[in-house]
């Protein structure tokens, strides 16, 4: 997992649903400030849905300090899109099938579901500069208390 003060390349493409609409651009153009971004696994599944409430519980405080929020996973835009409306998002959600944004980060690990194996990202957060530059990590999201360990992060920043 890649560590505070290394540097990832933030110039690769995505898309997104952004207030509900879908996006497509350079990861590097959601990033025009410290932003974190939060991985999760999959849109309305139990965990996710709690990590996702924390980080619209905390948008609005990380946005006064400054600090942009992006929610990340393999899914589509269009599922993006009615999970942001269903449960009234105000940050991105962007869509990385490929898993380009955990393997930047050197975060994609093997996983084994229903005897199954895979790759697959950790459920982490990362605190990045516009540069790209790590200025935070969060190597393992509790799902439930997710808005503090954010702002705890950012706050960091002072």
């Amino acid at each position: 997992m890649i560590q505070t003060g290394e540097t990832i390349d933030l110039a690769f493409p995505v898309r997104a649903a952004i207030a509900a609409e879908k996006w497509e651009g350079m990861l590097s153009e959601l990033v025009t400030r410290p932003t974190i971004v939060s991985v999760y696994m999959r849109n309305n599944t139990s965990s996710c849905d709690k990590q996702t409430q924390q980080l619209q519980l905390a948008s609005a405080k990380l946005d006064a300090l400054g600090v942009g929020l992006i929610g990340l996973s393999k899914d589509t835009p269009g599922s993006h899109q009615k999970y942001a409306c269903k449960l009234e998002l105000d940050f991105p959600l962007v869509s990385d099938p490929d898993h380009a944004f955990a393997k930047a980060v050197k975060s994609l690990v093997e996983k084994k579901m229903y005897g199954k194996m895979f790759m697959g990202p950790t459920r982490s957060a990362y605190l990045i500069d516009p540069q790209g530059s790590v200025l935070g990590v969060i190597e393992k999201v509790d799902s439930a208390n997710h808005a503090a360990q954010l702002l705890e992060l950012a706050k960091a920043l002072d």
